[in-house]
C-alpha cells in the first residue's frame, strides 16, 4: 500500500517537500505566516493520504463504512484548506474564517447515517443527497473570498494580479473538473492545490524582492530593471524627496522618521494612475515612472501628490520631466526631474 501511495503521489510529495524547504530559507515572510504555511503543507499531505486510502478501498470494493467516513473528510477538507490559505496569506484574518467550514464538516458527517449530502449505493457508487452540491458551493464561496481578499490587498498591477489569477484558475479547475472528469479528479486534487500554492508562493517571493520592506513601494533594483524595460514608453519621471527627514530622525528618533516615510509613500501610492509606478530609490528619495501619459496627466499626478502630502504633518519637494515622443532616455529624464526637485528643495530650506 505504501508503495502505491508513493507512486501515485510522488509529484505531490516533491512539491510539498520543495515548499517546506523554501519556507526554511525565506526572509521575506513573518514567522506567523511561515508557521501557518507549514500547517497547510501538513494538512494537504494528510488529506492526500486519506484520499488515497478512500480510493484504495473503493478499488477493492471493501470497507464501505470506512469509505463513507473518508468521503466525509474529503468533502469537508477542501473548504478547510482554502480557509487555511486565506488565514495563512493574510495575518489580519481571524479564525472566524473557519466557521462555515466547520458547519459544512458537521453536515458532511451527519450525512454518513442520513445520506443528506452523499451515500454509497449497493454497488459502491456515489449517490448525491438533497444537499449533494453544498460542498461545491462552499468551495466556490471560499475561493471567491480568497481571490477578492488577495486582489483587495494587492497593488492592482499585473505583477500581483497574474499569480492571483493563476491561483484562481487552479481553484476553479478543482471546482469544475469533478463534474467533467468525475470522481477520478479527486485523486489528483491535492497535487493540483499543492502545485498552485507553491507557484503562488514563488510569485509572492519574487514580488517581495522587488518591494521596499519599509514603505511597500517598489525598490531601487526594481526601478533600474523597469526603466531598462521598454524605455521608449516612458514619457515622464517624477523625483520626490522628503523635506526635513534628518531633523525628524535627530529630534524624534528613526522610528518616527520611518513612520514619516511610510506615510509619504502612502500618499504617493494613492495618487498613482494605472500607467504610473512609484519606487523608493534611497533613504528619503522616491521616483515615479509614467508610461504613455500626456503632460496634463503628469501635472494632475503632481497635484494629487501635493494634495495628499498636504494632509500629513510632512512635506516633500517634487520635480518632474516630460518627453512625449520618447526621444529622451530615462537617465536624461531623471536628471531633469532631479534638477527641478533640488531647486524646489533649495527654496524650501531658504524659506524654512
Amino acid at each position: 500500500m505504501l508503495n502505491e501511495y508513493i507512486l501515485q503521489n510522488w509529484a505531490l510529495i516533491l512539491v510539498l517537500l520543495a515548499f517546506a524547504i523554501s519556507l526554511t530559507e525565506t526572509i521575506f515572510l513573518d514567522r506567523v505566516t511561515i508557521r501557518r504555511m507549514y500547517t497547510l503543507i501538513v494538512t494537504i499531505f494528510v488529506l492526500s493520504s486519506l484520499v488515497f486510502l478512500e480510493f484504495y478501498y473503493a478499488d477493492l470494493g471493501t470497507h464501505t463504512a470506512a469509505r463513507t467516513v473518508l468521503m466525509a473528510i474529503r468533502y469537508s477538507a477542501t473548504p478547510f484548506i482554502i480557509a487555511q490559505v486565506i488565514y495563512s496569506l493574510n495575518t489580519k484574518i481571524r479564525w472566524i474564517v473557519f466557521i462555515p467550514a466547520i458547519i459544512l464538516a458537521a453536515v458532511d458527517f451527519i450525512s454518513i447515517p442520513t445520506g443528506i449530502v452523499f451515500s454509497l449505493g449497493e454497488n459502491g457508487r456515489l449517490m448525491r443527497g438533497p444537499l449533494g452540491y453544498l460542498p461545491f458551493i462552499m468551495v466556490g464561496v471560499y475561493a471567491a473570498v480568497l481571490i477578492v481578499t488577495l486582489v483587495k490587498n494587492s497593488n492592482k498591477r499585473s505583477m500581483e494580479i497574474v499569480p492571483i489569477a493563476f491561483l484562481g484558475l487552479a481553484l476553479g479547475a478543482g471546482l469544475l473538473l469533478p463534474f467533467v472528469l468525475g470522481s477520478a479528479f479527486s485523486r489528483i486534487f491535492c497535487t493540483t492545490i499543492a502545485i498552485a500554492l507553491f507557484v503562488y508562493y514563488v510569485f509572492l517571493i519574487l514580488q517581495l524582492t522587488k518591494k521596499d520592506s519599509l514603505t511597500g513601494l517598489l525598490n531601487r533594483q526594481a526601478f533600474y530593471a523597469d526603466i531598462a524595460n521598454d524605455p521608449g514608453s516612458i514619457t515622464a519621471l517624477l523625483s520626490i524627496d522628503m523635506n526635513g527627514l534628518k531633523a525628524v530622525n535627530d529630534t524624534k528618533g528613526h522610528a518616527v522618521g520611518d513612520e514619516a516615510l511610510t506615510a509619504l509613500a502612502g500618499c504617493f501610492a494613492r495618487a498613482l494612475g494605472r500607467r504610473e509606478s512609484a519606487y523608493r530609490t534611497g533613504g528619503d528619495e522616491f521616483v515615479v515612472v509614467c508610461r504613455q501619459t500626456d503632460r496634463f496627466e503628469v501635472e494632475r499626478l503632481v497635484e494629487r501628490i501635493r494634495r495628499n502630502v498636504a494632509e500629513t504633518p510632512y512635506s516633500c519637494s517634487v520635480g518632474y520631466s516630460f518627453c512625449a515622443d520618447g526621444t529622451k532616455s530615462p537617465d536624461e529624464l531623471l536628471k531633469e526631474s532631479d534638477a527641478m526637485m533640488y531647486a524646489e528643495k533649495a527654496l524650501f530650506h531658504k524659506n524654512a
